[in-house]
């Protein structure tokens, strides 16, 4: 049996999640062949994920490989999108789980747009303990995306949650797949190389979610490379004449201060604030709009409160 959807799985020295990640595509439901798993392991001390991988064998289709010599998390993905044997392929990090009715979801989707390059939805944010901390949805109406409006919009903020696009193997290929230079920004140039490839969809309805959690790398790694990513992108993918330039320039600022803040700067909110009180009245309604702040922003302060983060 071909399968129908490739789910690749980069690992690297697995989380308690790691075992959650597979069982909830396993609860989905499918026959055993339908979907392949491609999980790579890098966790360099040795095969940490294959126990737990093979327990479940039975039901899903796994292609485990511990691959200590590629390390990144981009050039795995790049290298098991290349081995995947289905026309369609989504992403699962290991702390990250699929909700139930995905899989039907999906295939759903992909009889009414088969051919599209891309299609994401909205994705529930959970807590370390799996709890529900609230939503992330893409600033976008039901159906099919005007590639412009995808681009300018998704350039303001990357709002699509890791674990819920699912994208064309050959779209991915001739993208250039994602650049392995990148550790905080690939997604977000990846969701916008693959707008240019063809059709993007928006399905209304969360399938998937995204945990939030003190050791995610988007939290630990240095803020100077993060300004720096963050501009790289715009540099590359921002026409100056774009209905959102403005807004794109004052987000990264807004991102930065605001990671500054998380760090300790109890200056950098300020900057934050000044920057979003830059952009005027409408400015700052449009802004708050495509970038989700309060959405993405208020499950971090609940938790960071509870002590979570």
């Amino acid at each position: 049996m071909h399968p129908w959807l490739s789910v690749v799985m980069p690992v690297h020295r697995p989380t308690p999640w790691f075992e959650e990640a597979l069982a909830s595509i396993a609860a989905q439901g499918e026959a055993r062949d339908a979907i392949e798993i491609i999980i790579r392991d890098s966790t360099p001390e040795g095969p940490a994920g294959e126990a737990a991988a093979a327990r479940f064998a039975s039901g899903l289709a796994i292609d485990y490989a511990h691959v200590p010599s590629v390390a990144s998390w981009t050039a795995k993905t790049n290298a098991m999108v290349a081995a995947a044997r289905a026309r369609h392929v989504c992403t699962l990090h290991q702390d990250d789980v699929w909700l139930a009715g995905r899989a039907q979801a999906m295939r759903a989707m992909l009889a009414r747009h088969d051919d599209a390059a891309l299609i994401f939805g909205p994705a529930r944010l959970i807590d370390p303990a799996g709890r529900d901390m609230g939503g992330l949805y893409p600033p976008f109406t039901p159906g099919l995306i005007p590639n412009s409006q995808f681009r300018d919009r998704l350039l303001v903020q990357n709002t699509l949650a890791m674990p819920s696009p699912v994208f064309s193997r050959e779209a991915f290929i001739a993208a250039g797949g994602m650049d392995e230079t990148l550790w905080y920004t690939p997604d977000w140039e990846l969701w916008l190389k693959l707008g240019d490839q063809g059709k993007v969809v928006f399905d209304p309805q969360p399938t998937s979610a995204f945990r939030i959690h003190p050791a995610a790398q988007t939290m630990t790694r240095s803020r100077e490379e993060l300004a720096a990513q963050l501009q790289l992108v715009l540099a590359r993918h921002l026409l100056p004449k774009a209905s959102t330039a403005q807004l794109s320039q004052a987000s990264v600022a807004i991102n930065i201060a605001l990671a500054e803040a998380a760090a300790g700067d109890r200056a950098a909110k300020w900057r934050a604030l000044a920057s979003l009180w830059g952009l005027g009245p409408l400015g700052a309604y449009r802004y708050l709009r495509y970038s989700r702040l309060a959405e993405r922003l208020l499950p971090r302060l609940r938790l960071r409160l509870a002590g979570g983060l």
